[in-house]
């Protein structure tokens, strides 16, 4: 979005006198109600923000401490390209900079002076790294890449990308360092493989050391949830916890959809909330992080599928009553297709801090870059990957305190040391594996000793990704729906994919811009796939660095005055 685009939108005439209800208190409803401050100059004591849980932020979650073992359940991957996150945080004051800085001025320094990228990337044999180059695709792995690009997203609606790709294409370092950076299985959706690899084909040949990802200073919590929270409860918006949402109240007509009701439990009790027509609703369907279980070191995390009123549960009373609230079962059915598992250690000094500095050739402790993504153990029977972000992760962490996040894909195997499948292990049994295969067994009294584990189970992480059709997915404003928006990582999202924070922001900006008719646009997905320039370098990447037919000629082209004069010459995201 150019700067003519930046505009301040005119003030709705009545917005003094509406009220806006956010149902779900995630990093979808806290960046809603601050679009609805700052470009709807909605008051803020008439937004109120109604979570099932007594935890705050929803996904993008930071807690416990040194004593008992902190806990990140997960995080997401950031990128250069994240306009609507990055046009929220611009206005957000810094908690530690002061109110003169931005959290995107703190997230900016601390990139530019601290770049990421990974010096390990893949290891095996009890710790031993390999060579992470290339992408090793053969030429009839590159012609399905280069297929599956090229085909229109209507031929892979309903199919998985077991239906596209051959078996051994699974077997490639391209699918390891993709499926454990994004979390895909070889069963989820084709569509989403196609939308992914559109959305970063600029970063194709950085896939292997993760050298385009951005981390924040912080875990996710602390570094962006909590300004954000701040500037809602200084601008007077309300978050009511331990409020589930039973259903909404809608009075419907072929031609409109008005919600004229909340359904609420709260504190034991049933009562509805009034809506009026000129109110605003915001509903968050579903959730990746529904019925997380925690487990610690002598208990496993526990598989707790849906809770009675969950977030599913919302969704499945709406479209139960109108086909244009999408079809939730079809992401939340799946449970044995849709979880995995993550674990957090909390680590005091010992030879474990020791191996993974030795791994990432940096020191932990430092407040730089440490692992720079994660670090994939191809001969896991688990397929367990960990990572080291700056530390601290935590603002109170104690400064001989490293924190360590992990997680792995194939749980439903035994472990090789563990013969047990992940599931089934204690915290202490995760971290024993873990030993194993950094070939510190002999060492593991003293690091068991300087080392909580604490697993969580994640019945729906990837539920988003399970195969879809159109219309499985509703309309981030469905149609007829005066008073209603939908929000979140289940809703439809024109070229944009699912599992970042950069998509769940983008479907509130779209919901309090399209209700309100604000006269000001959404910014739009960056358009990398259509420059050539990053199509060239994927495809290099992909052909493992070797010359690519004509290339020099292209190169020269690229280069030639024609180019520039005719095409700006500019760098790709600047266009």
């Amino acid at each position: 979005m150019g700067n003519y685009n930046l505009v301040t939108p005119v003030t709705p005439a009545d917005i003094q006198e509406r009220k806006a209800y956010f149902v779900g208190g995630g990093i979808a409803s806290l960046t809603g109600a601050f679009f609805l401050l700052r470009d709807a100059r909605m008051p803020g004591e008439n937004i109120t923000i109604l979570e099932e849980l007594d935890v705050k932020g929803g996904s993008l979650d930071g807690s416990g401490d040194a004593e008992t073992g902190y806990i990140m359940r997960g995080g997401r991957e950031m990128e250069t390209h994240y306009e609507c996150f990055y046009d929220v945080l611009r206005d957000i004051p810094s908690l530690e900079m002061g109110p003169e800085h931005s959290v995107l001025d703190e997230f900016c320094l601390i990139n530019d002076l601290d770049p990421n990228s990974s010096k390990c990337r893949l290891i095996r044999q009890q710790g031993t790294p390999q060579d992470f180059s290339h992408l090793n695709l053969n030429r009839a792995q590159q012609r399905q890449l280069t297929k599956l690009f090229l085909m229109s997203e209507e031929d892979t609606y309903g199919k998985s990308m077991e239906d596209h790709f051959t078996p051994d294409f699974f077997d490639t370092d391209f699918f390891t360092f993709w499926r454990t950076m994004f979390a895909f299985q070889t069963w989820h959706s084709l569509t989403e493989q196609k939308r992914y690899m559109h959305r970063f084909i600029q970063h194709m040949g950085g896939i292997n050391d993760m050298s385009a990802l951005k981390f924040s200073k912080y875990n996710q919590f602390d570094s962006f949830v909590k300004p954000i929270m701040k500037y809602l409860a200084d601008h007077g918006v309300r978050t009511q916890y331990a409020t589930t949402v039973l259903d909404l109240e809608l009075e419907l007509t072929p031609q409109r959809r008005v919600v004229t009701g909340i359904r609420t439990l709260h504190e034991g009790r049933e009562q509805v909330i009034p809506v009026a027509e000129r109110d605003l609703v915001f509903v968050t369907l579903g959730s990746m992080t529904e019925s997380s279980g925690y487990g610690d070191m002598h208990t496993p995390a526990p598989l707790r599928p849906e809770k009675q009123n969950g977030a599913f549960t919302l969704w499945r009373n709406l479209a139960r009553k109108d086909e244009v609230f999408g079809h939730p079962d079809v992401f939340a059915s799946h449970v044995d297709k849709s979880k995995w598992e993550s674990f957090t250690l909390t680590c005091k000094p010992s030879a474990l801090t020791e191996k993974i500095a030795q791994l990432a050739q940096r020191e932990l402790l430092t407040g730089r870059t440490v692992t720079g993504g994660v670090i994939t153990i191809t001969d896991s029977n688990w397929l367990m990957s960990f990572t080291v972000n700056r530390q601290p992760q935590y603002p109170t962490q104690p400064k001989d305190i490293a924190v360590v996040w992990g997680y792995a894909l194939f749980m439903h195997k035994p472990g090789n040391h563990i013969k047990k499948t992940m599931p089934e292990c204690t915290g202490g049994e995760i971290l024993d594996e873990l030993l194993y295969h950094l070939g510190l067994l002999g060492q593991r009294d003293e690091i068991m000793a300087q080392t909580i584990c604490r697993p969580v189970m994640m019945p729906y992480i990837t539920s988003m990704f399970m195969p879809r059709t159109k219309g499985d997915r509703p309309e981030i404003i469905p149609p007829g729906c005066v008073n209603l928006g939908l929000l979140g990582q289940f809703v439809e999202t024109k070229d944009d994919v699912v599992f970042t924070v950069e998509s769940s922001v983008r479907t509130a900006m779209q919901a309090v811009y399209g209700l309100l008719k604000l006269n000001r646009p959404v910014p739009p997905v960056a358009p990398a796939q259509y420059d050539i320039r990053n199509i060239l370098n994927a495809a290099h990447a992909m052909n493992n660095n070797k010359p690519l037919p004509g290339e020099r000629l292209l190169e020269r082209f690229l280069q030639s005055g024609y180019y520039a004069d005719k095409f700006g010459g500019n760098a790709p995201e600047d266009r």
